[in-house]
């Protein structure tokens, strides 16, 4: 088995791939790639058991086989190679070799037949969004998405298609982002829970293209294929929490302010806010916002008053200052909205600009008890 291909080519394909490999993992195999050549294609994959992902090259060769090579190896060797062609032959002594412009470098490689199978979907639904509606879905939800292991089903993002539009939530039971969009429709009803991992896989691979990206899903498995690349993952598997029930509906109190001026000065009063509780406090009066947070264990407190557009009674309510700005950090309007009823009630954060037509974001962020 023999082939040719670009040095910084691979390297780029193998980089992404290697976004899947486990740093300690219980099967050797899983920390090799595995090579598949057929008809002048090589098709690379990587697993993790949970997540497949395979990535298809163009290279020079005329000849079929299968390996397995050390991921970790091979890409320390390529990061050093300038752009060149690197012809890759395989030995009868169990060892690749690697042929560059200055030198050879032999490496030990595995039975490809022993790699994990990429599973099979069986009679999956299909639907196709756009590379780019895809990565910006998934950059606006995962953050809020939880790290608890006793609560799987909250530790991904929710996806819900339907006829009317794509809906994607993320909720950790402090905060929940809803992202909708209606200008891209799937053709039959259905929902799964996405596990962080691959997603935060694709999102680095789409941010950077626009290719069309075909999503196929049954009960356990997701599939997703673009460009020259198929990524398959394991589906969290339960009931996703009933998220519309904990968005309050009746929001009387509205406050509009300018998304930057709001963000900077909740970041510059944090700083002075207890280490445990990340508290800031905001007291609502007329067209004034007045922001403040204390440390009463070291005498730190800190205060800025901004103006504001305000509809409502005058009201005092506290929110952990981390998950404010993480929100905040994640939209990309001039002006947002902040709705709230009452003190113990959640607040809901909207971007009042900056959305494209279809497409909407709805914040939910819990408030936390004042000390008074």
């Amino acid at each position: 088995m023999k082939f040719i291909v670009s040095s910084t080519y691979l390297l780029k394909q193998l980089q992404v791939l290697g976004g899947v490999i486990n740093s300690s993992n219980t099967l050797p195999i899983l920390d090799n790639f595995l090579f598949e050549l057929k008809d002048s294609k090589l098709i690379v994959s990587s697993s993790d058991l949970e997540t497949t992902m395979s990535s298809t090259l163009d290279v020079e060769s005329d000849e079929d086989g299968n390996i397995a090579l050390p991921a970790r190896l091979l890409l320390d060797t390529l990061k050093t190679f300038p752009e060149q062609p690197l012809t890759f032959v395989v030995e009868d002594n169990n060892t690749v070799e690697i042929s560059s412009n200055h030198g050879k470098y032999a490496l030990a490689y595995a039975d490809g037949n022993e790699f994990p199978k990429s599973v099979e979907l069986d009679n999956p639904s299909t639907t196709t969004i756009s590379g780019e509606i895809l990565a910006t879905a998934i950059s606006k939800t995962i953050f809020a998405a939880g790290n608890d292991d006793l609560r799987p089903v909250m530790s991904g993002v929710f996806f819900q298609f339907s006829t009317e539009g794509l809906t994607f939530v993320a909720t950790d039971a402090h905060k929940l982002v809803k992202y909708t969009r209606e200008d891209v429709k799937a053709d039959q009803v259905a929902e799964f829970i996405m596990p962080k991992k691959p997603l935060n896989l694709l999102k680095g691979i789409l941010a950077a293209t626009d290719d069309a990206v075909t999503i196929e899903y049954n009960d356990s498995n997701a599939k997703f294929t673009f460009e020259n690349t198929i990524l398959v993952c394991r589906l969290i598997d339960g009931k996703y929490p009933n998220y519309e029930a904990v968005i309050p509906k009746e929001n009387p109190n509205k406050l509009t302010i300018d998304r930057t001026q709001f963000l900077n000065s909740v970041r510059r009063v944090s700083i002075f806010s207890n280490k445990t509780t990340h508290q800031i406090r905001l007291k609502i009066a007329g067209a004034e916002l007045n922001i403040s947070a204390e440390d009463i264990d070291y005498s730190n407190k800190a205060e800025e008053r901004l103006t504001c557009d305000y509809q409502g009674d005058d009201m005092q309510i506290g929110f952990n200052s981390r998950f404010l700005t993480e929100m905040l950090n994640n939209l990309n309007a001039d002006n947002v909205q902040l709705e709230m009823s009452l003190p113990n009630r959640a607040g809901i954060l909207t971007p009042i600009d900056g959305l494209d037509e279809g497409e909407h974001v709805t914040m939910l962020v819990m408030p936390v008890m004042l000390n008074n």
